[in-house]
């Protein structure tokens, strides 16, 4: 079964032959010959309908006029039997279906139907129309409008030929019926011949035309097509194989019997290329070997001077951090030695009375204040500067943002701030610590809340990245935005855009920190005076394996237990 299967073309391989450049030329050498041997075969079939046309159409008049000479004698006798006898003997023969006479009033004086005679014919009719279209009758019709092709009640065509009865000499001047000189006319023979052997012979020819031509056609093709696939498929699929020798690595592969004539050139200047490539390969060898020695000793030295610009780097790290703490924690402290030395002075005086007991209370409640404050910044400095254990864990951010957004709902009840969540049904869940997202997300939703003094609308949505491998949070508010001149200071420590003393500036230092250690990316934009956007993006990833081999361990031990 399997080897029957494997015999047939795959659609791929069909495909590809298709698209293939002998098939376009087969198919256009085909293409082309159809549409020749056809316009060839309708010119044809239209000349033979033509010819043959004009043959019925002479032998029609033939006939019309043998009626018409074979009557004039009955005429001139004014014998309407012998008439009527030699028009019925003609209209018998095959082929003729209906002869009828009309006077000139364009009442019927004989048909061989004889419902019709006595009855008159309406001039609009088809028989009627070449003379009477016109309000004065024309006496005299060319050759071609004396014809007519209508079809019957039975779909069969018949032609129809209309022959004037003129007033001749000999009738005019008869004595038993004699028409006056001057009425040029006295009637009209109107002769119906059926062309359905006309029609038959004329669809047997358009048959064998089409099978000649459907033959011609074929024949031709298939020789085309041999050429084609003798001359340009096999010497090109050849040359696609050695080209697909030399994409494999096989430099130097010579392509045996190319050919004649271009594609003959094509394989001689592809035997050259893949000598001359084998010769480049050989000599790039030999240079990247040298150059790989050259490298290593490089790399040796770069890393020396590496190891001692880091040891620099970090010293100096170390001194700005130092002087930046030292600058911050100063003020606080500060104040902390006057209002202590103000307390010393009051004490020993002693006596206090209420006034006085107020401001030591207040003394009291600023150094309480500056010492948190202190606390903060150290707390805050060691965060930044050394990273917590993050406590990873499959976590669906939904449902972080949920409990980020019920801390602060009510702060933002009192702040007139409206909320809009927008969700992403179905997110994927996420390996990360959620405390620490959290986190993230609460110093953002703090920050875009103290962007907007005066009220205004926060954006809060979650979403799956286009290429579906990282998971997003915004956090988008409507507040007084950030000029572009500080943006790029935004993740620097301690860099700040509130008052002094509102902030220390390590928030959104913090928060890259976070994000960066999840292998993830965070992004600011904003326009002053227009609002601030903060997206960052955690990424998707699977289930560790060794992870998946645990809880498959632990699922098949807790079943074993449950057996027993």
């Amino acid at each position: 079964m399997s080897e029957v299967s494997s015999a047939q073309p795959s659609p791929r391989r069909l495909w590809r032959l298709g698209q293939s450049l002998s098939a376009k030329l087969i198919a256009l050498l085909v293409a082309g010959m159809v549409v020749c041997f056809g316009l060839l075969g309708y010119l044809n079939i239209r000349l033979h309908r033509r010819h043959l046309e004009q043959s019925v159409l002479a032998s029609a008049e033939r006939i019309s006029d043998v009626i018409k000479h074979s009557t004039s004698y009955s005429m001139l006798r004014n014998d309407r039997e012998g008439l009527y006898r030699t028009i019925g003997t003609m209209a018998a023969q095959p082929g003729i279906v209906r002869i009828r006479i009309f006077n000139k009033e364009g009442r019927i004086s004989f048909s061989t139907d004889p419902r019709e005679v006595g009855t008159l014919v309406d001039k609009r009719a088809e028989a009627c129309y070449a003379c009477h279209a016109q309000a004065q009758p024309i006496e005299h019709l060319n050759r071609p409008d004396r014809f007519r092709i209508f079809r019957t009640a039975s779909n069969e065509r018949v032609l129809g030929i209309i022959n004037p009865i003129e007033n001749q000499a000999s009738c005019s001047s008869a004595e038993c019926h004699a028409h006056p000189p001057g009425q040029r006319i006295l009637g009209v023979l109107d002769t119906n011949l059926s062309l359905a052997v006309t029609d038959k012979d004329l669809a047997e020819s358009t048959r064998q035309m089409a099978i000649y031509t459907v033959l011609g056609v074929t024949a031709i093709s298939l020789l085309s097509g041999l050429f084609v696939w003798r001359v340009v498929h096999d010497p090109l699929t050849v040359l696609k194989a050695g080209t697909e020798q030399l994409a494999r690595g096989d430099l130097g592969y010579q392509i045996q019997n190319g050919g004649s004539g271009e594609i003959g050139e094509l394989a001689a200047s592809f035997n050259a290329m893949s000598s001359q490539l084998r010769e480049a390969r050989e000599e790039i060898t030999a240079w990247t070997r040298s150059l790989e020695q050259r490298v290593e000793q490089k790399t040796r030295e770069l890393q020396r001077a590496q190891d001692r610009m880091l040891q620099v780097e970090k010293m100096a790290s170390i001194g700005k951090l130092a002087a930046v703490v030292a600058h911050e924690i100063n003020n606080p402290m500060a104040g902390i030695l006057t209002y202590t030395k103000l307390l010393r002075k009051w004490v020993e005086r002693g006596g206090w009375d209420d006034a006085r007991r107020a401001e030591v209370r207040s003394s009291l409640d600023l150094i309480e204040t500056e010492s948190r404050r202190c606390g903060e910044i150290v707390r805050n400095l060691l965060t930044f500067s050394r990273a917590a254990p993050m406590n990873l864990e499959w976590s669906d951010l939904n449902a972080v943002l949920d409990r980020c957004v019920r801390l602060v709902r009510h702060q933002l009840k009192l702040a007139n701030i409206e909320l809009e969540l927008q969700l992403a049904s179905e997110l994927p869940v996420v390996h990360c610590d959620a405390a620490q997202v959290e986190q993230v997300l609460l110093a953002l939703v703090m920050n875009a809340i103290e962007a907007m003094p005066r009220g205004g609308r926060l954006q809060i949505s979650s979403r799956l990245a286009e290429d579906a491998d990282w998971v997003e949070l915004e956090v988008r508010d409507d507040g007084v935005g950030i000029p572009a001149d500080v943006m790029p200071q935004l993740f620097e420590p301690f860099f700040s855009t509130k008052e002094r003393g509102h902030s220390v500036g390590l928030g959104l230092a913090i928060s890259k920190g976070i994000v960066e250690r999840h292998g993830g990316k965070i992004s600011i934009a904003s326009e002053a005076g227009r609002g601030t956007s903060v997206t960052f993006r955690l990424p998707v990833e699977a289930l560790r394996p060794e992870k998946r081999n645990r809880e498959n361990a632990e699922a098949l031990a807790s079943s074993l237990g449950k057996a027993r």
